[in-house]
């Protein structure tokens, strides 16, 4: 008995590429693929969560909304991974700096994601497993941004589980010297390291939570998302 469509993707056996990115919000896969693939086709729109297959110079490239959370993406990228048979995600979104050397418009590209959530515990694991990128697909977005002269760290994020977060733990990981925290790194690395599979997350950073550092404007997040896209589809 075929796994797809699933309850939450209604895409067909090879309508969806090998690699995919994954944007939080949907309409930003839906911007992506009208600005940046030719010959884009919609596999995807349960729940709203708006998916498309297309190309971007020659190769095919899937953009497909996560949500937001690590429950949602960890969803997504599980079926993905398990039953569409993809080989690399890369989740592009935004993030909160935790370090100063990290500012608005920079892109982070997370090589590891340390994680407040539960999702680990699924696995029984007689320790604590560290969630890392592929190095491959860290090199190559590293090497990108270099090349554009796009500033880009490299280093951890956060993964947490609470937006609104009552706690003052956003200064315990910044002293460790994390440089970001967003939502859903860590569950998308755990389900590529279970599935034996690539992952990369690529923020660009839209505020300081710890210093309450302004987001952006729309105008400088469309200039920096489109560096961020670019990075992505090329990686």
């Amino acid at each position: 008995m075929s796994n797809v469509p699933t309850p939450h993707i209604k895409a067909q056996q090879g309508e969806i590429a090998k690699k995919i990115l994954m944007p939080g919000d949907p309409l930003r896969a839906k911007f992506i693929a009208e600005n940046y693939l030719t010959d884009a086709v919609c596999i995807n729109d349960t729940r709203n969560m708006l998916g498309y297959t297309g190309l971007y110079k020659g190769g095919s490239v899937t953009v497909m909304g996560s949500g937001m959370g690590v429950s949602s993406i960890g969803i997504y990228s599980y079926e993905l991974y398990n039953f569409y048979k993809a080989d690399t995600i890369i989740r592009i979104g935004t993030a909160g700096a935790l370090v100063p050397e990290v500012q608005p418009r920079d892109i982070i590209i997370a090589q590891g994601a340390c994680h407040d959530t539960n999702v680990d515990r699924q696995y029984d694991l007689p320790g604590t497993f560290a969630p890392i990128a592929d190095f491959g697909l860290v090199k190559r977005a590293y090497e990108l941004a270099s090349e554009k002269k796009i500033k880009a760290h490299v280093g951890n994020v956060l993964t947490g589980e609470v937006y609104y977060d009552a706690s003052n733990s956003l200064s315990a990981w910044s002293k460790m010297g994390v440089l970001a925290v967003e939502m859903e790194a860590a569950a998308l690395y755990m389900n590529a390291a279970a599935a034996g599979k690539k992952a990369l997350c690529i923020c660009t950073v839209t505020n300081n939570p710890l210093t309450g550092t302004e987001d952006i404007t729309p105008e400088e997040r469309e200039k920096t998302l489109t560096d961020m896209i670019t990075i992505a589809l090329e990686a």
